[in-house]
This record gives C-alpha cells, structure tokens and sequence, in this order.
C-alpha cells in the first residue's frame, strides 16, 4: 500500500467514523424527543434505558444507514479534495484514474465485509434487547398493534407437516400450556385422524406435548374408531419457542437462524414468508450496496465544480433519495406483490450499477 492509498484511507474511515457518530447523536436526540413519555412511565433510569434499550437501538440504526454513512463520507471528503485541486494534482502527476479509484474499492469492501457480517451475527444480537424493551414497554401503549381478525390473540392454526394441522387455544409462553388443542390429520384430500383435548403442557422432561382428556379419532374404510384418555404424550414438529407472535422476528434471528426458520416454515406449507425472505437476500445485497455507493460517491465529487461541496452533497442526497425509494418499492413488491424476493432485494443495486457505470464513463480523467 503507497502513500496515495493511506491518505485516502485515512481520510475515508475517519470521515466515515465522524458521520456515523453525528447521525447517531441526531438520531437518538430524535428518538427520546417521540419516546420521552413512555420512557417516564417505564420507571426506569437513564441507566437502565441505555442498558436495556439504546445499547440495542444504536447498532440497529447502524446496520439501517450503514450504506448512507459510507456514501456520505465518500462525497464530504473527495468534495473537498477536489475543491482543493488535490485530485487535479494527483491525476496530473501520472496516476490513473482507475488507480486512483484502488484505495476506494478498499476502503468499500473493508467496510462491506464488516457490515455483512455485522449484520448476519452481531446485529441480531442487539436486536434482541431493542425487541424485548419495544415489545415490554412502548407497544403496550399502542392499541394498533393488538389489532387482530380473530376472537384470541394466543390462538395458532399451523402445518406441522405435509399432512397434519394443529390448532392451539389461549397458549401461555411462560407456563407453556395451552387451554385446548386439535390435531388433524389427511391422506389424499380425505381427514383420516383426529385428536382433541382439553389442555396441553410442555414436558422438559419427555420434551413432548403433554395432552389432558385426550378425544382420538380414526378414520378409515372399515368405519370410526374413538378412544379417550386422561393423559397422552404427543409428539410434534413444534416446539414451544414457535408459539409466540414476534413482529421483531426477523431482526432477532442471525442469518443461519433465519435460513433454518424459513426451510422450517416452507417444510409446513406456512404461507407470507416474503418478509423473511427479503430480510435474507438484503442481508448479502446491502453489503455489496456499500462498494456500490462508494463507486457513485467518488464519481460525483471527483469533479471540480462551481458549486463545490454543496453542489456534490445536493446531487448525492437526491441519487441516496431514489436509491432508498428503490427499495422500498421493490420490497413492497415482493411482500404485497408477485416479486421475487431475491429480485427485490437486488433490483436497486441492479439498476444503480448502470448509473455507476454511466457516471464513471462520464467522469473527467
């Protein structure tokens, strides 16, 4: 690495560092500012508020505006070297542009590959604290979420397999109980068992369903067959960490996690996964959003303007502007739409290289 490469990398992850500092200042002053009643009714210290909530927010809004960050700090700083005329005396001591463009891809990919991995293990890990204190103390005072189209809030109807239904009335996690189940069972269209039962309650022990006042039904062409029992221990494909609604899902599971829970739902023929499934494909598509920003950033302030770095600043708010517009609008696609999710996570970088390419054969060299 020459000396060219160190100054610009030295610049890069300082003025990096600098933004993502400022906007999370701004961002948490923004966030006590809409939260302060509810934070005064938690009863808890400023402490504990950190403790319990900010140390899981901060990282969230990282692994959320990691690729502005980087996209903003590329522009700030090349601005102002160009309004310097430093990049005019670089290109005109002999260097390339495409060798003066190395200590970008560096810096972008150094940083892509922290933030894929940031937020395939790290972030989930943060997430779970901002989960749990959202879901104990600031969703309670909103009813909207409570909003439900059935008559039980602690009610599932899931696929355990290709063949079987299980329905669960008033499920408790803590007690990890429920106060009535049924479970049907098919053969090629035609229900051929039924169960049902008064109560059912997660055994440690056995790690079994165990059922109370257990109706069982057969069916098949010899006639019905019933039988009752006190008890019977019932084995299923679920487990007791499934019954629970968690908008917060999606965020709480590292990538690995996240890609077993999707095999494990499509395995039941679960249906409204997109979601899930954008979430993935972002997680490996952000990443590459990074190098890609870094690219578009340095095209636009390499240029000595009239306008200088505002100029630059003002036509990068408005290409990050449509970048996230982008996509936003292709996952919404995929999740209300016929969009394929991987499309959709990779359609804004797909539409934003062709404006990196064109801005970079643009570029004065």
């Amino acid at each position: 690495m020459q000396q060219l490469d160190r100054y610009i990398l030295k610049k890069f992850l300082v003025t990096f560092v600098f933004c993502m500092l400022l906007f999370t200042a701004v961002a948490v002053a923004v966030d006590i500012s809409e939260k302060t009643d509810d934070f005064v009714q938690s009863g808890l210290t400023s402490k504990q508020l950190f403790d319990q909530y900010y140390i899981g927010f901060i990282p969230h809004i990282w692994s959320l505006l990691f690729p502005l960050f980087v996209f903003i700090a590329v522009i700030f700083f090349t601005s102002k070297m160009a309004t310097q005329s430093e990049i005019v005396a670089i290109l005109s001591s002999g260097v390339s542009y495409n060798r003066f463009l190395r200590p970008y891809f560096i810096g972008g990919t150094l940083l892509a590959l922290f933030w894929w991995v940031g937020n395939r293990y790290w972030i989930p890990k943060a997430n779970i604290i901002r989960g749990q204190f959202q879901s104990t103390y600031l969703d309670r005072n909103d009813p909207s979420r409570y909003v439900t189209y059935t008559n039980c809030m602690n009610c599932f109807y899931l696929r355990v397999d290709t063949n079987a239904f299980v329905g669960i009335r008033d499920y408790d996690t803590v007690s990890k109980s429920a106060r009535g189940v049924f479970l049907e069972r098919t053969e090629n269209g035609q229900l051929v068992y039924n169960l049902r039962a008064d109560n059912m309650m997660w055994d440690t022990l056995t790690k079994r369903w165990k059922l109370s006042r257990v109706t069982e039904r057969h069916l098949d062409s010899i006639g019905e067959r019933v039988g009752f029992h006190d008890t019977l221990l019932l084995q299923l494909n679920l487990n007791p960490e499934e019954l629970r609604r968690d908008e917060y899902l999606k965020d709480k599971l590292s990538t690995p996690m996240l890609v077993a829970h999707i095999r494990r739902e499509e395995s039941r023929g679960t249906e409204g996964l997109d979601t899930l499934k954008v979430e993935r494909y972002k997680r490996t598509a952000g990443a590459f959003s990074v190098v890609l920003l870094t690219l578009i950033g340095v095209t636009i302030a390499s240029r000595k303007t009239r306008g200088g770095s505002g100029m630059h600043m003002a036509l990068g708010i408005i290409i990050a502007s449509l970048f996230i517009m982008s996509d936003r609008f292709s996952t919404v696609f995929a999740i209300k739409g016929n969009l394929h999710p991987l499309l959709a996570a990779w359609l804004p970088n797909l539409v934003f290289s062709l404006v990196a390419f064109r801005l970079y054969r643009t570029t004065p060299k």
